[in-house]
């Protein structure tokens, strides 16, 4: 029998010791500290999500009940409801964001990269925003509509390894555009973005910094064609085009020569015009790019349904950067572990399992093998059968 460590000692092994550690002297983490510490804080809310935990009464009721189990899964002693509420309030979120920034840089170093984006040798980053429905009573500070709270989670989504390496938070009524300001474009890199974020002095900033944005046209974009190329008939490629902006504020603001390729999607007949500033790349490779940029999507939907970001357990903004914090860094560590352990099964599947075996003694690798749990000697003939067919 398999007396070694526990599913959630090995998952949290994976955890930046070191950063962690530098995050919590830099920020003043552990100053007046009596019961719970930053580590046992981080734990805690990373136990709240992989279980699905909708609040700080149940998360210390379940940490409780686990008894001398809890010892092994690392975290100390038990916290009370309130211990945890003013650890979440105070202790400040950005310990937990420079932890999961760490964590981020080792598994982009460390994952694979998606097929179809490792011959374009560069970075390949969507940015989007989702929004998460709050109480305007309990929220006051989140500002969206007139009797409705609401946050934005703006986000850089890495869509070559499949996890996001940059979260800002903001209130509902924060523009998209806000987030364009609050990141600096990486040269080589490929940025893609959807309609709400043209901007063209904005746009401009990325192309003077070196790097690339793929994004879709507007339909009154008011341009001058000065070169038109080939394109192969009968493709999905129907037009690629250098222009330049002709619109009296427009043309000020990003004076430099743009490319237009129309393209229609072979599956769905769909007719898309993308706009870039890389004149070189292959037009049906960034029709590639800007298919990628739905990962983010799809990435929001996921986050959604298995993580615990659409309810809050505090209701400071401290509180509520430092829950998405610690969901992000509970995604983070689930994508490495299927990675590191070259797990089968889809990421949710790997989730669910994880939610109820954390407290098990048992391999990691044996937890997810397809002959756990199978029968290998047939029926046992001594047992007697219930339903005769």
């Amino acid at each position: 029998m398999y007396e070694g460590r526990n599913i959630f000692s090995q998952l949290v092994d994976l955890l930046p010791r070191r950063a962690f550690d530098n995050a919590v002297r830099r920020y003043r983490g552990e100053r007046r500290v009596r019961t719970l510490s930053c580590r046992d804080q981080l734990l805690c809310m990373i136990f709240a999500q992989l279980t699905g935990r909708s609040s700080l009464r149940e998360t210390a009721l379940c940490l409780q009940a686990l008894g001398p189990r809890r010892y092994h899964c690392g975290i100390l002693a038990a916290p009370a409801r309130s211990t945890l509420a003013d650890a979440n309030q105070n202790r400040d979120y950005r310990i937990f964001e420079d932890t999961a920034l760490a964590m981020i840089a080792t598994a982009t170093a460390e994952l694979p990269v998606d097929m179809g984006l490792r011959r374009l040798r560069a970075k390949a980053y969507a940015i989007d925003s989702t929004t998460v429905d709050l109480c305007l009573a309990l929220f006051p500070w989140a500002h969206f509509r007139r009797r409705k709270a609401a946050i934005k989670a703006h986000t850089v989504f890495d869509v070559g390894v499949g996890i996001p390496v940059f979260v800002r938070i903001s209130h509902g009524k924060t523009h998209d555009l806000w987030m364009l300001d609050q990141i600096a474009p990486q040269p080589g890199a490929f940025y893609m973005l959807d309609k709400g974020y043209i901007d063209f002095a904005r746009l401009y900033r990325i192309h003077q910094a070196g790097a690339f944005f793929v994004t879709r046209a507007k339909r009154n974009i008011d341009f001058t064609v000065r070169e038109r190329r080939k394109v192969r008939q009968g493709g999905p490629v129907t037009s690629d085009r250098l222009v330049r902006l002709r619109g009296p504020k427009s043309r000020g603001l990003y004076p430099d020569t743009l490319r237009l390729v129309r393209y229609v999607d072979p599956e769905s007949g769909r007719r898309l015009v993308f706009l870039t500033n890389n004149l070189t790349l292959d037009a049906r490779t960034v029709a590639l790019l800007y298919r990628r940029r739905w990962r983010i999507e799809l990435f929001f939907k996921w986050v959604k349904q298995h993580l615990h970001i659409k309810a809050f357990f505090g209701v400071t903004p401290n509180a509520v950067k430092t829950q998405v914090w610690a969901a992000m860094i509970t995604y983070v560590l689930v994508v490495r572990l299927k990675h590191r352990y070259e797990l089968p099964g889809e990421l949710n599947e790997i989730f669910q399992v994880l939610s109820l075996t954390l407290s098990e003694k048992v391999p990691v690798s044996q937890l997810f093998s397809h002959k756990r749990g199978q029968h290998t000697g047939g029926y046992d003939r001594n047992q007697l059968t219930l339903f005769d067919f």
